[in-house]
């Protein structure tokens, strides 16, 4: 067997069998390396050697986690959820046509900025959201509808908008692979090449929450409102924000993204944000060792996964087996450009959604989904589709995914959201389907 098909296949099962992703990540390489004649210490020679780029990538989400539960600590969610859910809380259901839509372009705008200008990616969920579940419930919203628009939101912020996530995905990731294993075939995009290749692939994200809200889950649901979800209508329990705290806030976040846009760094944005929030007293100063510890064991699992997957797809390369793989599946794909796109997404599906992360895929499916998209004749453009859509696939509908759990940790507060039921299946539907099927049109067209 192939050993490259051999990794990426024990890399599956042993992620399907809930093995830690990292372990599984290792213990694959180590199998893929002696399968093909290397011995162990040339193995862990070139998982070792590939870990820096992915351990620079994964540095900048330990700092955003600890930027996002300075945030947090600041108050300025909780504050807007409550003002939300005490304005509308007390009108009658037959009056509330409004706001259900403007609830739901609030998400929508919040997750956008949650992946883009202010990049606390999944961590306002579990903030912004239980304070509104009353208000959902008077509605009768099913929540099914808001597990979608957050994920597909989510999912399109970080694969067009090159800024926050977006960049790490688009500019420290996905180029820089393409352009790494690309080198040999003479291939070289640019940063603005992205955005362009990633559109009509978001595009179907798009139409897929379209078809959550106005079809698939249109119709009423109800819910019973606790007395935990009721609590937030108390203006006695109501959060404050001082006029200081707000300003810090606001002074943190307009450097975090100034920093991005003026040096090209959300790690640097981080951080200078962090340490304003830190110095204005929005959270005590002794206490900025337990504000970034916790914000690293919000971020740290998808940092590891990231910086190892660099050392897989080291090993991967390494193994020599890549260049006859690509041949062979060339061959028996038999030229068929479109056979080949369709498999290429379904395949990059399959994988994602063993190990829940887009940002971890790109450097595992790079060494084979370059060269072989170029030997098949589809263009750079299509090629940078095939595999940013195939990385991202899954990603949205993962058990594991910190999107999916995300949506589920604020519209579960109540205990009445089931994370498979209703935030897996819902997102894997509505974000994948028509994500596969645009990409597909993108690979053919560009």
């Amino acid at each position: 067997m192939n050993a490259v098909l051999l990794t990426i296949g024990v890399m599956i099962v042993l992620c399907l069998i809930k093995v830690p992703v990292a372990i599984a990540l290792i213990s694959a390489a180590i199998a893929g390396g002696l399968h093909a004649g290397l011995s162990m210490p040339e193995t862990i020679s070139a998982l070792n050697d590939n870990l820096l780029v992915g351990s620079q990538v994964g540095m900048t989400y330990i700092m955003i986690g600890a930027f996002a539960v300075a945030l947090s600590r600041s108050g300025i969610l909780d504050v807007f959820a409550q003002w939300v859910a005490g304005t509308v809380g007390g009108r009658e259901s037959h009056h509330l046509a409004g706001v259900k839509w403007m609830l739901f372009g609030i998400f929508i705008g919040a997750s956008i900025l949650s992946q883009n200008a202010v990049p606390v990616h999944i961590a306002f969920i579990p903030v912004m959201i239980p304070p509104l579940l009353v208000v959902l419930n008077k509605m009768r919203v099913d929540r099914r509808a808001v597990a979608c628009i957050l994920a597909c939101s989510i999912s399109c912020s970080y694969l067009l908008l090159p800024t926050g996530f977006g960049a790490i995905y688009l500019n420290e990731i996905l180029v820089p692979n393409v352009n790494e294993v690309g080198q040999a075939y003479d291939l070289v995009i640019g940063n603005s090449d992205a955005p362009k290749a990633m559109a009509l692939p978001v595009l179907g994200i798009v139409l897929g929450m379209l078809v959550a809200v106005f079809i698939s889950y249109r119709k009423p649901r109800d819910y019973i409102t606790t007395s935990e979800a009721a609590h937030h209508l108390d203006p006695s329990n109501a959060a404050t924000l001082k006029p200081a705290q707000l300003l810090a806030t606001v002074a943190a976040l307009a450097a975090a993204l100034a920093c991005q846009l003026f040096y090209d760094s959300l790690l640097i944005g981080g951080m200078v944000g962090f340490l304003i929030l830190s110095a204005s007293g929005v959270f005590k100063w002794s206490e900025q060792d337990d504000v970034f510890t916790e914000g690293m064991r919000m971020m740290v699992q998808i940092a590891v996964i990231i910086t190892i997957a660099s050392g897989f797809a080291g090993v991967l390369t390494a193994t020599g087996e890549i260049e006859p793989l690509i041949q062979a599946s060339a061959e028996l794909m038999g030229g068929n450009k479109a056979i080949a796109a369709l498999l290429m997404l379904l395949v990059g599906l399959f994988i994602t959604i063993g190990f829940g992360d887009s940002f971890a895929s790109v450097p595992i499916l790079a060494p084979i989904y370059v060269p072989l998209a170029l030997t098949l004749g589809f263009s750079p453009l299509a090629t940078v589709a095939l595999l940013g859509a195939s990385a991202a696939l899954g990603d949205a509908g993962s058990p594991a995914s910190t999107i999916s759990l995300g949506a589920t940790s604020g519209l579960n507060a109540d205990g009445q959201h089931d994370h498979i039921r209703d935030s897996v299946i819902p997102t894997f539907i509505h974000a994948n389907f028509g994500m596969v099927a645009m990409a597909w049109i993108a690979a053919m067209i560009l």
